[in-house]
């Protein structure tokens, strides 16, 4: 791992644990036993290291997302298959999904603009073309959103739902939770 991949990596941890304002370039540098000029070689300045870092936490998602994108298959299969990589990817790392809901915990305006054009739009545009396929009659934005909505519900609520009643240990499962969203929003909410 090269230094600037080591300062990226903790970057991630540090931002999804102490937040934007809470980190400091100091601190960063403690962590990766660094000087704070040999991070200022990789970075201009620590919001330039902030996106190189939420950057490099999505890069490896993004292939997951480019199978179901490129997929051929009808749309409610690509939605299947969508939610699946959503799970998946929320599922397997924490630390990214901590650093976005601190993010969307604090609301900064620049930095929420700034994730939602650098990070996710591409993304974010693909989801929209499907939801406009699947629900032409509805509005795309607010389909996508439901979408990636029900989805984090179901993920970040895994850890309590399995002390309710009811609960069995397929709905821990990817797979079940993905056929499940995706049957209520076909069924549900797209078919009305």
């Amino acid at each position: 791992m090269s230094s600037k991949e080591k300062i990226l990596a903790t970057a991630i941890i540090l931002f999804a644990e102490k937040g934007f304002v809470g980190l400091s370039m100091r601190q960063l540098a403690q962590a990766v036993d660094m000087s704070v000029a040999t991070i200022y070689h990789h970075f201009p300045d620590k919001k330039a290291l902030y996106l190189a870092a939420t950057r490099y936490a999505f890069s490896g998602k993004e292939a997951v997302f480019a199978q179901v994108w490129e997929a051929q298959c009808p749309a409610a299969e690509k939605l299947q298959l969508f939610v699946l990589a959503l799970i998946s990817v929320m599922s397997q790392d924490r630390e990214f999904c901590r650093l976005v809901q601190r993010e969307i915990m604090e609301a900064d305006p620049e930095r929420m603009q700034l994730l939602a054009e650098s990070v996710f739009k591409n993304q974010f545009d693909l989801l929209l073309q499907l939801a406009s396929e699947l629900a032409p009659e509805r509005d795309a934005f607010l389909v996508a959103t439901s979408i990636v909505g029900l989805v984090k519900v179901y993920v970040d609520h895994q850890p309590l739902n399995q002390y309710f009643p009811g609960w069995q240990p397929a709905f821990a499962q990817p797979e079940t939770i993905a056929a499940h969203v995706t049957d209520l929003l076909l069924n549900g909410l797209i078919a009305k």
